[in-house]
C-alpha cells in the first residue's frame, strides 16, 4: 500500500492518552507506512483514566495491531496486559503495546529512545550528575536507562514519596547513587550548581500550558545540558531559557522520533525509516505551532 487508501486488510495502530489532540505521531508513522508500502494506518484515541480498561479491551476486540501509550496511562496500563516485556517490567511503565492474535504485550521504547537521542547529541551519561524532574511513567523509563548507563541521579518530584519509590526501584540496575528530593526552588538551587544534565520528564510546559517551567531561569547555567522531553511546543519555556543561559539544549522531538521508530519496528517487524520520520515530525510540529 503506497497511498492513503484504507481497505478491509488495513492494520490499525494508534496512540491512547488524555492529551493526544496535538500529537505529531499520525503524520510521522503515516509517512513511514507509506514509504515502506505497508497497509497500516495510525490514529489517536483520547482515553480518560476511568476508560482505560475498556480501551485496552477494545484493542483486543477490534484487533488493533499496536498502540503507543502516553500521559497518564503508562503505569496503569501494565496491569491490563497479558504479558509485559522483562525490560518494561523492570522499568515499571509501558509506552508500546503489540497485539499478536489477541495476546497483548507491553514494551517500553521510552528508555532506549531517550538514551539514543542523548547519545546522538554527543552526550554520554556515564559518570554524569543528572537531575530528573518528575517521577511518572516517562521518568521511569528515562531513569532506568540512565541508572543502567552509570549516571548519578537526583530525582526531584513534588510528591517526594513517588521519587523515593522510583529511586528504590532502580537499585537492581543502578551503578551509581540515586537520590530522591522534593521538587522546589531550594532543592533545585542546591543540586543544579554542579549538575551536568537536567531532564524535564514532566508535562509542565506542554501545549497549551506553554508559559510554565519548573526551573527558575536564574538557576540555569552554561555548564548544563538541558533535555526537555516535551514534543509540543518544540521550544518550551525551559528550552528557551536554557539556551539563553548558554546551556546546551536537546528538544523533545529527538526522543519522540526515536521511541516512535522503535515502536514502529515492534509492530511491523521492519526497520523504521528514521530520517523520514524525523522530517515529518518536524513538519507537523511547525504546523502545530
Amino acid at each position: 500500500m503506497t497511498n492513503n487508501r484504507v481497505t478491509g486488510r488495513t492494520r490499525v495502530c494508534g496512540l491512547i492518552g488524555d492529551r493526544v489532540e496535538h500529537s505529531v505521531s499520525p503524520m510521522m508513522h503515516g509517512a513511514a507506512f507509506r514509504k515502506l508500502g505497508l497497509d497500516y494506518v495510525y490514529v489517536t484515541f483520547k482515553v480518560m483514566p476511568e476508560s482505560l480498561p475498556e480501551a485496552v479491551a477494545g484493542m483486543r476486540a477490534l484487533n488493533i495491531r499496536g498502540l503507543n501509550v502516553t500521559i497518564p496511562h503508562k503505569i496503569a496500563v501494565m496491569g491490563l496486559l497479558d504479558e509485559v516485556d522483562t525490560h518494561a517490567r523492570g522499568i515499571g511503565a509501558v509506552n508500546t503495546i503489540v497485539n499478536d492474535n489477541g495476546v497483548l504485550k507491553g514494551y517500553n521504547t521510552d528508555a532506549p529512545g531517550f538514551l539514543r537521542a542523548l547519545r546522538e547529541a554527543g552526550v554520554e551519561p556515564a559518570g554524569k550528575k543528572i537531575l530528573i524532574l518528575g517521577a511518572g511513567g516517562a521518568a521511569r523509563g528515562i531513569c532506568y536507562a540512565l541508572a543502567e548507563s552509570g549516571a548519578r541521579l537526583v530525582i526531584l518530584n513534588r510528591q517526594v514519596e513517588r521519587a523515593t519509590a522510583l529511586a528504590r526501584s532502580l537499585a537492581p540496575v543502578a551503578r551509581e547513587s540515586v537520590e530522591a528530593l522534593p521538587l522546589h526552588e531550594t532543592s533545585l538551587q542546591n543540586e543544579i550548581k554542579d549538575a551536568d544534565i537536567l531532564v524535564n520528564a514532566t508535562s509542565v510546559g506542554m501545549t497549551p500550558d506553554i508559559d510554565h517551567s519548573l526551573v527558575p531561569a536564574h538557576l540555569l547555567h552554561d555548564k548544563l545540558v538541558v533535555f526537555d522531553i516535551i514534543g509540543i511546543p518544540a521550544r518550551t519555556k525551559l528550552f528557551q531559557e536554557a539556551a539563553a543561559a548558554g546551556a546546551r539544549t536537546i528538544a523533545g522531538l529527538e526522543m519522540l522520533v526515536w521511541q516512535g521508530a522503535l515502536s514502529f519496528e515492534l509492530w511491523t517487524g521492519q526497520s523504521a525509516p528514521f530520517e523520514l520520520m524525523h522530517r515529518e515530525a518536524q513538519k507537523a510540529l511547525q504546523h502545530e505551532e
